[in-house]
């Protein structure tokens, strides 16, 4: 096994140009205020991350399962703190097992889980890792581990930082061993296997009178049972008594199946409680001192905005935040420009009537110009390291593409105190408006949605071959599909987009998109290829032709299976048909309907190499060779999803359901959604 302890990372307040004018004493003051919030809201730190020697014999494979598991696990792991799932079949079946420790609240828990959850990828293509968070834990392995309690890679970490508060001639040592014994004889029989308890030093007192308190908890992962837990803690108890103590003033007992913990904070309080034990009058100065901190960065604020409002059009276009300077003139220059005024007459004073959505980086309202032309509005706000990336990236690719299936960008403004861009506007908005509402769903007849698959298609295949730059969108679904008076489709919000060179076989990114339509490949390594569009338009054409929402998600199927799941059982069962949108079986024949289900198949294959361009597909549906036969699709990723109710031994299709070995609940296989780095 390879063992990693990485530094928590820090993150770098941003700070805008508008900033920089603002007197240096209160910069620093507001810098102060920042660096506080910084640290009390900083992600979890890593305490040890574990992975594997061996490598998985098929690693494309294996990734489509680690993803499907990973997934199962979220949901219940956000509502009641311990999620384990298993799916895939043979060399490519993948376990998993996440728990957050008891004392975290319910959103610290979501937080600690997504930490993990984008740093345990980095051991692949290891066939287990496991990651060791300040308050989660998150495993996966190709074998069934979720009822082992030791194993050879259990190991105690030890923290001296606090050092000079916990010294063996405190009495600290002997008081946290005996508080490390009594937590760890309690938490077998305590609930969901969790106990945590503090006592006094009773030796020597500190100089300042008073000796340092002992707090300690230990917790069981609940897929053990009552005697595993018992070995498991005592096992970590004995390695924190021999490695930690009498030194180190904060030590972690970081097993299989369980943790323990000691130190000299009351880290299993809130915060509020861990606050309460000073005295009135310090309770007192610290409210003083936060408002006053509160009433300077209120001020800091105002001065900002006052600035930004003030500032006139030549001051802004010598600012180049990023680089953008440049841009900005030429916007400016160009028939791009929009005056901030204008716009937000035209939306009244956007309106909450007005608004047509919520895009990922700001809120689109509809706009009528004074020469009455109706345009869309989308509002950004200036305060993020987002806005230069985001508005510039959209500008920039927005403007260099013309496609009768792309949304036309009418131009922008850039001198006002946010940043907008102005579209065509669209008098049927998105197509999720009228796919998934069971009553404006009988707007979309099958031509319509034909035209929609189609036309979509072709947009797509113009940005990744035709376009003078080569984009990949990275956000194809339902509702970043708008629709004109006839219901003919324009791709639009190109916030995500990203463009490169013929030359480069593929950009390595941060995680950006919509779970449920992104490729399995894009979410495991983040290397970011055409071939992660053709995914997201397979998930929206499956979803075109059957009128369902592709959520991944057992709860929301009567059939107890994912949508994906349904469409592969039937398209084997050469039953493909009952799963058409009864909307439209009077509307095509079956041939037509079967041709694009095929083809949502071919773009939703788990295997990226097998997805055929987006020319191809255009090729395919266009009706130029209606003899072309098509090649056989195969198995697309996150299908092997069962609730445990409904798991059958000879499932055909492999799938892993785990009931407990303990008299706890059966882990639930439903949910399949899963907090991104920038989920939309």
């Amino acid at each position: 096994m390879q063992r990693r302890r990485p530094g928590a990372a820090h993150r770098r307040p941003f700070l805008t140009a508008a900033a920089a004018a603002v007197p240096i004493q209160l910069l620093l003051l507001l810098s102060a205020v920042v660096a506080a919030d910084d640290a009390a809201a900083g992600t979890p730190a890593i305490l040890d991350t574990v992975c594997a020697a061996t490598q998985a014999a098929d690693p494309e494979g294996f990734d489509v399962s680690f993803v499907t598991t990973l997934e199962m696990i979220y949901q219940n792991v956000t509502r009641s703190g311990f999620g384990a799932a298993g799916s895939g079949a043979g060399n490519n079946t993948v376990f998993g097992l996440g728990q957050c420790m008891s004392y975290l609240s319910s959103t610290d828990c979501q937080l600690c889980y997504a930490q993990s959850r984008v740093k345990l990828p980095h051991c692949l293509p290891a066939d287990g890792g496991r990651i060791y968070l300040d308050g989660c834990f998150l495993r996966y392995g190709a074998n069934n581990f979720t009822a082992t309690a030791t194993d050879a890679s259990d190991t105690a970490v030890c923290s001296n930082a606090t050092a000079t508060v916990a010294t063996d001639g405190t009495g600290f040592a002997a008081t946290a061993a005996a508080l490390v014994r009594n937590v760890t004889a309690a938490a077998p029989a305590a609930k969901d296997y969790y106990y945590a308890a503090s006592a006094a030093s009773a030796a020597a007192a500190l100089p300042s009178g008073r000796a340092p308190p002992a707090y300690a908890a230990a917790q069981c992962w609940r897929s053990l049972n009552a005697s595993a837990c018992t070995a498991c803690v005592a096992n970590a108890r004995d390695r924190l008594l021999s490695m930690c103590l009498p030194a180190a003033p904060e030590g972690y007992g970081l097993n299989a199946g369980c943790v323990v913990r000691y130190s000299t904070r009351p880290f299993y309080l809130p915060a509020s409680a861990a606050a309460g034990g000073g005295s009135s009058g310090r309770r007192i100065a610290v409210i003083v001192v936060a408002s006053v901190f509160s009433a300077l960065a209120v001020m800091v604020i105002a001065f900002i905005w006052t600035r930004m409002r003030s500032r006139s059009r030549d001051d802004l276009l010598h600012d180049d935040m990023d680089g953008s300077g440049e841009m900005i003139r030429a916007i400016a220059a160009s028939q791009l420009s929009f005056r901030y005024g204008e716009l937000r007459a035209a939306t009244d004073e956007f309106s909450q009537m007005n608004k047509l959505g919520q895009g990922g980086y700001g809120s689109v309202y509809k706009g009528v110009l004074s020469d009455g032309r109706e345009v869309a509005v989308k509002r950004l706000f200036f305060h993020t390291r987002q806005w230069a990336e985001q508005f510039f990236n959209e500008v920039k690719l927005v403007s260099q593409v013309q496609h009768k299936n792309l949304v036309k960008l009418l131009g922008c403004s850039v001198d006002g105190p946010e940043s907008l861009l102005v579209y065509e506007y669209l008098c049927n908005t998105s197509l999720d408006h009228y796919l998934f509402d069971a009553f404006k769903k009988t707007a979309l007849d099958w031509e319509r949605r034909f035209e929609i698959v189609l036309g979509t298609a072709e947009g797509l295949s113009y940005l990744h071959s035709a376009s003078e730059v080569r984009i990949i969108h990275r956000d194809i679904k339902a509702s970043n599909i708008l629709l004109d008076e006839r219901f003919r489709p324009k791709i639009a919000d190109f916030g995500l987009a990203r463009n490169f060179m013929e030359d480069q076989s593929h950009l390595s990114t941060g995680l950006a998109g919509t779970f449920g339509y992104m490729a399995p490949e894009y979410i495991v390594h983040g290397q970011l290829t055409e071939k992660a569009d053709i995914y997201s338009y397979g998930v929206l054409v499956l979803e075109i032709v059957t009128g369902r929402k592709s959520h991944n998600s057992v709860a929301s199927s009567a059939e107890g299976l994912s949508l994906m799941a349904l469409i592969w059982r039937h398209y084997n069962a050469g039953t493909l048909m009952e799963l058409l949108d009864p909307n439209l079986r009077e509307q095509c024949t079956e041939e037509d309907a079967l041709r694009v289900f095929h083809v949502g198949l071919l773009c939703a294959q788990a295997s990226p190499n097998l997805r055929p361009p987006m020319w191809k597909v255009v090729e395919m549906l266009s009706g130029r060779d209606h003899k072309m036969v098509l090649p056989r699709p195969t198995q697309p990723p996150f299908i092997n999803v069962k609730g445990s109710k409904n798991a059958k031994s000879d499932d055909s299709s492999g799938s892993a359901s785990l009931l407990s070995n303990s008299d706890k609940s059966p882990f639930s296989l439903n949910q399949l959604s899963v907090s991104g780095v920038q989920g939309r």
